[in-house]
């Protein structure tokens, strides 16, 4: 350290204070950039499709200069709304009763003591549910951690919404995976799910998430739309066409998004997934219809996303086009995704489908629905 006179004021030199902040400077870049290799590197965030998988992904039709595409064109946002416009409101929103305000109401079906002949299923909330057909058991999208989000937190399931977790599963014959969206697939979900799974079924490129989390490769049936797989016997399953996107870090698209239809020997469903209107529904309705039953998203949708979720107007026309005969309605009820009240979407659904031909039904989270009789009574639960 120096001194020195300047007109009666003692100054104090520092020679050593600049490179001890410059030290100080790179010292937090490195943290910061070994966290976010950390972070990047998390299995949350899934696998990388290489080798054979990426050779199949590249041979696909729908797979285009390093990204899947839709068959019809398919902007992020309708026109009208940009990328700062949106982020801007969702920062800002202000939706009255976006959550519930109370516990939600449920009817825990105890899965392990139902007997396998028995068809039936069992809605857990938003787009995960859990089946038996044909003495065979099915679970679709499973999000089980109370929060659909990469960052704990950040995107908490209802109260009262999220009442099933791993333990409470028989062993599950086939998982069926819509996209690889965190509301869709849960990386803590599969892997306390992991024991109790048979066979993992998703669109191209999603086998890598799971081989990433310890899955074998033969337990991974990935598919491309208009694939399909024989299950058993007299069991297959197509993978068909949606309207949507995917991605589970900064890339869209590096994976494909589904619907399913199921066929069984006493039944045909269709799994909807995540999906925009357009004329793949009726494509499909067309080719494996008529469905005795068809799992459809009717809610988090929004005018400014239009081309990728259904909007409640649209509803009857995708079960329409289908031809349903029986219809349950989900991605609603335990996570705020969208800018709508929660309840908005089951009652939009129930007044528009009111006069329709086919069955709406809208059990409890947790409630036994019978997929052999019909029809049966569900009560307007979130009005309650």
């Amino acid at each position: 350290m120096k001194e020195k006179q300047d007109f009666g004021v003692i100054l104090i030199d520092y020679p050593n204070r600049s490179k001890n902040i410059f030290s100080f400077m790179i010292y937090i870049i490195l943290i910061l950039l070994v966290l976010a290799i950390y972070l990047y590197n998390h299995p949350v965030f899934g696998g990388k499709a290489e080798g054979k998988r990426l050779m199949r992904i590249k041979q696909s039709p729908n797979y285009n200069n390093g990204t899947f595409r839709n068959l019809s064109p398919t902007p992020a946002l309708a026109e009208g709304y940009s990328m700062p416009q949106v982020m801007w409101q969702f920062l800002t929103d202000k939706t009255s009763h976006k959550r519930p305000d109370h516990m939600l109401p449920s009817k825990k079906t105890n899965l392990k003591d139902q007997p396998v002949d028995d068809d039936f299923l069992v809605w857990m909330g938003h787009s995960s549910y859990y089946f038996q057909l044909d003495k065979k058991r099915f679970l679709v999208d499973p999000v089980f951690s109370g929060n659909a989000s990469p960052i704990p937190g950040t995107t908490k399931a209802f109260a009262g919404s999220d009442i099933y977790n791993a333990d409470d599963f028989p062993p599950i014959d086939f998982l069926i995976i819509s996209h690889d969206h965190y509301d869709h697939l849960d990386y803590k979900t599969i892997k306390e799910l992991k024991p109790k799974i048979n066979k993992v079924i998703c669109g191209l490129g999603v086998g890598a998430h799971f081989e990433r989390w310890g899955f074998d490769e033969d337990q991974i049936i990935e598919l491309d739309w208009y694939d399909e797989a024989e299950l058993a016997k007299d069991f297959r399953i197509i993978s068909t066409p949606a309207r949507h996107f995917s991605g589970r870090r900064f890339r869209r698209n590096n994976t494909l998004w589904a619907s399913y239809v199921l066929e069984s020997p006493g039944k045909r469903i269709f799994i909807g997934g995540d999906s925009g209107y357009d004329v793949h529904f009726k494509e499909i309705g067309e080719k494996y219809g008529p469905f005795d039953w068809a799992i459809l998203e009717n809610g988090q949708y929004n005018e400014k996303w239009r081309y990728i979720h259904t909007l409640p107007n649209e509803f009857v026309k995708v079960a329409e086009d289908l031809n349903v005969k029986n219809v349950l309605p989900v991605h609603s009820g335990k996570f705020a995704l969208a800018q709508h009240p929660w309840t908005e979407p089951l009652q939009k659904v129930c007044d528009n489908c009111a006069q329709e031909k086919f069955n709406l039904y809208t059990p409890l989270i947790g409630e036994k629905l019978n997929l052999n009789s019909e029809p049966q009574t569900f009560t307007h639960w979130w009005n309650d």
